[in-house]
């Protein structure tokens, strides 16, 4: 058995090596960290491709648009007369005091992101955060020329953007790449403009895939290339050139980059970019239905296989309660390919063409059910939902690790309800209990248990009942809120 010296963060330890000498494992050990450096130099040259791809890498300069009270006081100094002798009041000097009365401060663009063209007609991809109320935009190419650029379309929900420059001079798009073909531990370049101190190349790997950060369409790369504030916007490119994310977050402490950066993955920006390109906003496919996953405990007291698919938790009138699919059906397959989750569903949805009709597959009370439905465009509906009503509960009792009780009218001003809200309200809950431990609070309101309305405390003891001589171990539980409602599988034991 062999020792060597080991140096990490924690000092030095020895550290022993079976089955080779001390020589032969160094030896092994300098050229596998020898090859690995090479091979991220040498793969057609790093040098030849950074060159190669920064003339397709832009930097983008906005001025903000300036509110109310950000103008007020420049516009008051602006228009005073220099020798004009003004007593200005007390409270008005309070109030300005501390806002830099500079013209070239309102008005100077500053560098605060990084593009890339995509076209040689002059399309540009970037973050929404980079342009989102800007009063204008400006593009600087990597040969120091600036152009105004006008806004063509911009999607909050995946920050991507996309502007124009007219009269372009010769450009050199880039093209995207198959992201999904991306593998943990491939070479990648991150191009862009941190800190706005013009262009910059990084190099590093790609350190995780499917990352999610906030939103229901997120599929981010995650990469150590270093990424800093002003890259955001630029692509990250694999060693084929070709864009596999935009460079759009990083996790920080210092506001600088600690090797862990994020990546909308090219294939939802690409769908993206198509749809704002085309018609200046997105379309997006819309089932109707709010999902959540299923969790083991849900698919015991269900009887389910496997956690496999969505349970639908509400219905708000759309094209899914059109369809005749119902509160408490499990989504398993879309369009004939299995649904594995919540994230699974919305985003494939999403992809869907708005008008197309898909086949929905549910699992309801044991059967499978196939069902047409004919998607819906989110955008349309977003504004519009209108919550399904649901008849509710009564009485109080202690069931399940709750103390319900029919809804007061103190319960309804405090917690939100209507008054043609119904129900069994949770009074009283044990800060250790598994309804607790699942995120059930005072106010949630009971409604519906194993597929069945709750009208009654005597209901809701019978579906109890039905399911331990059934042998299951826990009930299926719909909860609601003022503002949503949800699923819970709680132990009859508890």
């Amino acid at each position: 058995m062999s020792k060597f010296l080991e140096v990490n963060s924690s000092g030095i330890r020895m550290t022993s090596v079976k089955s080779a000498s001390l020589a032969t494992f160094a030896a092994a050990f300098l050229l596998s960290q020898s090859l690995t450096a090479r091979d991220v130099l040498a793969h057609d040259g790093l040098a030849d491709l950074s060159e190669k791809l920064s003339i397709s890498v832009v930097n983008i300069l906005t001025t903000p648009k300036m509110t109310k009270s950000s103008n007020e006081g420049f516009e008051f100094f602006q228009n005073l007369d220099p020798d004009q002798e003004l007593e200005i009041p007390e409270e008005f000097l309070e109030k300005f005091k501390n806002l830099p009365f500079n013209q070239e401060k309102f008005s100077r663009p500053s560098s605060i992101g990084s593009g890339f063209i995509i076209s040689d007609d002059g399309y540009i991809v970037t973050n929404n955060h980079v342009i989102q109320n800007s009063a204008s935009i400006s593009v600087e190419l990597i040969s120091g020329e600036v152009r105004e650029a006008i806004l063509v379309g911009a999607d909050p929900k995946t920050d991507i953007a996309v502007i124009k420059i007219e009269q372009a001079p010769k450009l050199t798009p880039v093209v995207f790449g198959n992201s999904d073909k991306a593998r943990v531990g491939d070479n990648v370049l991150a191009i862009g403009n941190p800190f706005g101190h013009g262009f910059s190349v990084s190099a590093g790997i790609i350190s995780a895939r499917n990352r999610e950060l906030a939103g229901a369409y997120d599929d981010f790369i995650q990469t150590d290339a270093a990424i800093n504030q002003g890259n955001s916007g630029g692509p990250l490119f694999n060693m084929d050139g070709e864009v596999i994310g935009v460079n759009t977050a990083i996790m920080t402490r210092s506001g600088g980059s600690i090797g862990i950066g994020f990546a909308m993955a090219s294939n939802v920006v690409s769908g993206v970019v198509d749809q704002l390109i085309e018609y200046g906003t997105t379309k997006r496919g819309w089932l109707g239905v709010r999902i959540q996953d299923v969790t083991p405990d849900m698919a015991e007291a269900l009887n389910l296989a496997s956690t496999n698919g969505t349970l639908v938790a509400s219905l708000p009138d759309g094209p899914a309660k059109e369809a005749g699919i119902k509160v408490g059906d499990i989504i398993v397959s879309l369009a004939g390919q299995d649904v594995m989750d919540t994230r699974d569903l919305v985003r494939r949805v999403a992809d869907s063409p708005v008008g197309e009709v898909v086949q929905v597959a549910v699992i309801r009370d044991g059967d499978l059910i196939n069902l047409d439905v004919t998607l819906g465009r989110r955008e349309d509906a977003e504004a519009s939902i209108v919550p399904a009503r649901v008849e509710m509960p009564k009485e109080p009792k202690e069931l399940l690790g709750m103390e319900l009780g029919m809804i007061s009218e103190a319960d309804r001003e405090e917690f939100g309800y209507g008054t043609d809200q119904q129900g069994l309200i949770v009074q009283k809950i044990a800060p250790g209990s598994a309804a607790f431990e699942k995120g059930i609070r005072e106010g949630d309101v009971v409604f519906q248990a194993t597929d069945s309305p709750i009208n009654s405390v005597e209901d809701l003891e019978e579906r109890i009942a039905m399911a331990t001589e059934a042998g299951r171990k826990s009930v299926m539980i719909l909860f609601h809120r003022p503002d949503s409602q949800f699923f819970a599988a709680l132990p009859i034991d508890d």
